[in-house]
């Protein structure tokens, strides 16, 4: 069996400043849960995208593709079971708006969503819910991820917001 120092041919890009993110700051209550401070923070720091009665949308501060937006509730919750039935109607609606709005302003080939529920199916702030909206284009797998292990994000996240926001829920 290999050991902790044993090579194994992956190169590795540490983020060690992600853990506190991840963890909420370790504040298992919901204090710390960066889903519960976004919508309180001031617009130019929050990332919201739009703003709902029971749930808003914000730009992932870690994307896996320009405009990857998660849908979330404003309640501290963590398993889709426990939302209120408009709390789950408005996550529908808002990922319909998400990717009518994404397709509108950078004309998004395809969609991934879903939710991971739990640590164990990589939720990475499993204590709140959270759908992710991932648009897809043609040739966004290309070779930068797989041959540099690098992945290229053509704007920045304020922008981003700036245009999905101006966007959100006109010509919907």
């Amino acid at each position: 069996m290999a050991g902790p120092g044993t090579p194994d041919g992956l190169d590795r890009l540490w983020t060690p400043h992600r853990l506190e993110y991840i963890t909420g700051g370790g504040d298992k209550s919901g204090e710390g849960c960066p889903f519960d401070r976004a919508p309180h923070l001031p617009a130019d720091e929050s990332l919201v995208v739009a703003r709902g009665k029971v749930v808003y949308a914000v730009l992932n501060l870690y994307p896996y593709n320009p405009g990857h937006l998660l849908i979330c509730p404003y309640r501290h919750v963590a398993d889709y079971t426990d939302l209120t039935d408009d709390e789950v109607a408005e996550v529908a609606s808002f990922t319909q708006d998400a990717m009518r709005t994404i397709r509108r302003v950078s004309g998004a080939h395809g969609f991934n969503i879903g939710l991971n529920q739990g640590s164990v199916a990589g939720a990475g702030i499993a204590g709140h819910l959270h759908q992710h909206v991932v648009p897809r284009y043609g040739g966004d797998a290309n070779f930068m991820p797989i041959v540099g292990q690098t992945k290229v994000l053509p704007q920045l996240l304020t922008d981003t917001r700036d245009l999905l926001s101006d966007a959100w829920g006109t010509g919907n």
